[in-house]
């Protein structure tokens, strides 16, 4: 297990647009965008210093409200990723996140090592329990015991991130005997945990290698930052731990158009700067952004302000 920010640096990080057309997320113009987009903004994000590109993971959403707000569009996690990988060179590679509960440990596994592999070892598994009941009915798993399985497959992932013939003995995956090649680049693929309720927290705390909160507010990350430092050291665990932070939408600068009724974090850089060094003082390293915008360009306009304006100054 390890951390793969670099020591006492606060880093930052972006969710692809396009990839999910989800209204929580996406901006009026995703709607029309496609690979093209998606393409543009990675290369963009790895020339303006961003840590990671993130990309998320549905298998299908159910019919109904949950369609009509979510979308039925979520690319897949690793098909995605993999074309990343070729038309990117430097910037980390994240599922985020990736829904372990429904596929075997070794089929996880062998996807993100034979990415890795791709990359030239910019993997980072971000892994989640899931929320979409229907989802999960479709697919034949347990609902109500998709913690249960989410830590038992994530057992058995690291299993095999870390020898090529693992084995695996819990009550859903008890098999063993297959080697696993490509073997990753990395000496092990970092496993960075979403969630926000405990039982999520208690999983970062005792197999992750990193936390990604999932709208968690910024007044509870440092009691929850404290609980999972807690769980850690009872547990004998000692060493550095990726903590993340979701950070509320921004626009540098003085909007010209109207952002709507959820908050948005704008103002001058040095204003954005001070919000975002506050997170680095309890304990956050890296942050994941999102830009409101209107346009291609004027996301890749914020992200090279964000770049050029805001970046040298988080830690300075």
């Amino acid at each position: 297990m390890a951390s793969i920010v670099p020591p006492g640096r606060l880093v930052y990080g972006m969710q692809l647009p396009v990839q999910t057309k989800s209204k929580s997320t996406a901006e009026p113009w995703e709607r029309d965008a496609g690979v093209e987009e998606i393409v543009t903004v990675a290369r963009h994000a790895e020339n303006t210093g961003f840590f990671y590109i993130g990309v998320c993971d549905h298998i299908g959403v159910p019919a109904g409200p949950e369609a009509d707000h979510m979308s039925t569009t979520w690319y897949d996690c690793v098909a995605t990723l993999g074309m990343l990988a070729g038309v990117t060179s430097t910037v980390r590679l994240l599922s985020n996140v990736y829904i372990v509960a429904y596929r075997h440990p070794f089929a996880t596994a062998k996807a993100f090592m034979t990415l890795d592999q791709l990359s030239g070892g910019r993997v980072v598994l971000g892994v989640g329990a899931g929320h979409l009941r229907g989802e999960f009915e479709a697919l034949g798993v347990p609902f109500e015991q998709r913690g249960a399985i989410t830590d038992e497959a994530l057992d058995g992932i690291r299993a095999a991130f870390t020898g090529e013939y693992p084995e695996l003995d819990g009550p859903r995956f008890a098999d063993g005997g297959l080697g696993l090649g490509p073997r990753p680049v990395q000496a092990s693929i970092p496993i960075w945990i979403g969630g926000k309720a405990r039982p999520a927290l208690r999983r970062v705390a005792l197999r992750g290698d990193g936390w990604i909160p999932q709208a968690t507010p910024r007044a509870q990350m440092a009691e929850d930052i404290a609980y999972i430092r807690q769980l850690r050291e009872e547990a004998g665990r000692t060493g550095p731990l990726d903590i993340g932070f979701i950070t509320e939408a921004v626009h540098i600068g003085t909007p010209a158009w109207d952002l709507g009724d959820a908050p948005v974090l704008t103002g001058r850089p040095e204003q954005i700067a001070e919000h975002m060094r506050a997170m680095g003082e309890i304990g956050v390293n890296h942050l994941q952004i999102r830009f409101r915008n209107r346009s291609p360009g004027e996301l890749q306009d914020q992200m090279s302000a964000w770049h050029t304006d805001v970046a040298p100054l988080l830690n300075a």
